[in-house]
This record gives C-alpha cells, structure tokens and sequence, in this order.
C-alpha cells in the first residue's frame, strides 16, 4: 500500500510540475504576443484611439497602441518615420507619398468617409434660394459648380437674394484646412479641381495652367488656415456660423459628435455633400511587423470595424452603418452615387505646390 501512495505521490508530483512547466511557457508566450505600436495619426482618429471599447478590443489581441497626432500632409512631409512603427492618414495621395518615399508595398484601408461641408439651416435656406444647394428628401447636397461661379465672381454673401439672415460683406467661400499641411484641404482641392476643369479630373500642365487662377483663390483668400480638421470642426461646435459659414470636413466627424447626444450638435447644425464628392479612404501604413499587426487588427477585426463606424467612419458592413445612423436618428446619405477620383498623387503635388508659392 506504501508502494502505491508513493506511486501516486510520484504521478501528482510529475502532473503538477507538467502543470507548473505548461503554465509558465503559456504565460511566456502570452507575454511574447504582447506588444507596443507607436504610431502617428491624423486628427480625426484620436477619439477612435482614446475609445476605452478601442483599447481593450486592441488588447484583447496583444495590441497596446500609442499614437501621436498631425496633419496628414504633416506626417507625410514632416516626421522622421524611422522613430515609429506605423502611420495612419487620412487620404491617398499622403500616404502614397510616403510608400514611394520608404519604398514600402504593404498598406492597409481599414475604413474610408466621404468629404463633406457642416453647415447651418439658415445658410442652407439661403443657398438652395440661390441654387447653391438642394434638399433631396432630407438629404442636402451643395452644388460645386454654381458656388465656383460665385467664387470666380468674388461675390459676397450679402449680395445673394433673399437673404435676411447672412447679409454680412465676407466673400462667399468654404473654410477649410491648410491645403500644404492637411488632407481634407488636399482633398477639396482635388473636387474643386474636377469641376473648374469642366467635370474632367485634372491630368496635365495644360489643365493645371487653366485651374489654378481660380484655385488659388479658394485657398488663398481665406487668411490663416489650421493644419488639422480637428480645429475648424472645434471652431464650428463653440462659435456659431458667424465666424464660418461653411466648413469642409469629413462626414465622420459630424456622424461621432451627433452620435454621442451630448448637445454639440445642435438641430441647426447640418451637414451637405459636395456634389460631386470623393472619399477619403484613412490608410495605415505599417513600417515593421508591429505596424502590420496593428493593420490586419483594424481590418479584419470584427469588434474593431463596429467600433470605426460607431466613431462615425465607413466601411465594407454597410448594413451596421444603416443601423447606426438609424439608431442615433442621424440624416446621412446611405449611398453617393456622384462620386469622383482625385488626381494623380504627382498633379495633385503640382497645384499644391503652385498655392504653396503664393503664401
């Protein structure tokens, strides 16, 4: 009986230890899997990444990332890359930049948003009074060419018809980002671009020589420009449409604040599409295998791409943004059909660069 107890002394013992030994190679691989992305971001992504619902799904696959926020033409241009693990913009033509500079191949597009202009309803009234805007059952589109003859014209607001609640002299003109530094500039440059070349994308010097008198001004005429839409969206929630009467930013930054019920957006507040638009597709571009880790996570996660659309961005689950507008009662186009390319990344450089020499 002695023999048998110690026997099994002796299996408990070999278990326990097995155990001990299984346990601690489990936890040394856990801890292997766990690592640290350090990443540089556009603005519209910061509350994504501050989300806790964010960072505990990122966890959850070994994933703690840490972000640093710029323009987008800024990270492109501006940042000494080689310090971090992934970039993630907002638009193509930045992060082509940077793929051609870094020589990389792999990219990723977890999600995308279509331009779009945050307005009020008395502007909006007075527009569609002045054909500048149309209400399509609920859904405001902002006509591009009508408001680049008013542009080209250089006419004022106070010099539209049946206008009792905007007569002030400031030229009629969209306030957007600074066009050398910020993707949502770049990108209104490119759908200005198409209409003023006659509904053409703009593809050769010859195009550019004829757009840009006209380009320039939009830009030019502002005055001082931010490097991020986060601060002109700010502008918008606290200052009222004195200051801006037309702001362009991305439909995802409206969609979150008017999601979140918290009175920032309030029932005068609304948004128009350009017509026509353009996506902004937001690309991560991974510099290491951290990088990479990170971009297959935001892709293919499924908890990670509900979480995108609840921050107000688009992707490929159509049917969970339907709900989310829905549930929130938010007034977004389901689809856009009037939707254009951006110019190739080297012209849309060339008549950045030619606004860049004017400043």
């Amino acid at each position: 009986m002695k023999r048998s107890l110690g026997l099994l002394l002796s299996l408990l013992l070999i278990i326990g230890v097995g155990i001990a030994i299984y346990l601690s190679v489990q936890e040394q691989m856990g801890n292997r899997s766990k690592i640290t992305v350090h990443g540089l971001i556009g603005s519209e992504k910061e509350e994504f990444f501050k989300d806790p619902r964010v960072l505990a799904a990122l966890q959850r696959l070994g994933l703690t990332v840490q972000v640093e926020k710029a323009g987008s033409r800024q990270i492109a241009t501006s940042f000494d890359l080689k310090l971090y693990d992934f970039v993630f913009t907002a638009g193509m033509p930045a992060a082509e930049k940077i793929r051609r500079d870094r020589h990389l191949n792999q990219f990723y597009t977890p999600f995308f948003t279509p331009m779009t202009i945050a307005s009020w309803q008395p502007i909006v009234r007075l527009l569609v009074n002045n054909g500048m805007a149309e209400d399509r059952g609920g859904i405001l589109f902002f006509k591009m060419a009508p408001f680049l003859d008013a542009v080209k014209a250089q006419r004022r607001w106070k010099e539209l018809a049946d206008n009792h609640d905007y007569a002030v002299s400031k030229n009629i003109l969209i306030t957007s980002t600074d066009v050398r530094k910020s993707n949502s500039a770049a990108m209104y440059l490119a759908l200005a671009s198409f209409v003023a070349n006659g509904d053409n994308v703009v593809q050769s010097d010859a195009d550019i020589d004829r757009v840009m008198p006209l380009l320039e001004g939009l830009f030019l005429r502002q005055g001082f420009t931010e490097s991020s839409t986060e601060y002109p969206f700010e502008d918008y929630l606290v200052m009222g449409m004195g200051k801006s009467p037309l702001i362009m930013i991305y439909e995802a930054q409206f969609l979150h604040r008017a999601a979140a019920g918290d009175g920032g957006i309030t029932s005068d507040m609304v948004l128009l599409y350009p017509e026509p638009t353009l996506y902004t597709k937001h690309v991560l571009l991974p510099l290491n295998e951290a990088g990479a880790r990170l971009g297959e996570a935001l892709t293919n996660d499924p908890e990670l791409q509900r979480l995108a659309v609840e921050h107000g961005f688009r992707n490929q689950n159509i049917a969970y943004f339907r709900e989310f507008t829905r549930q929130h009662h938010i007034t977004a186009a389901d689809t856009l059909t009037n939707v254009i390319d951006a110019p190739s990344y080297e012209v849309l450089e060339r008549m950045i660069q030619r606004i860049e020499q004017r400043y």
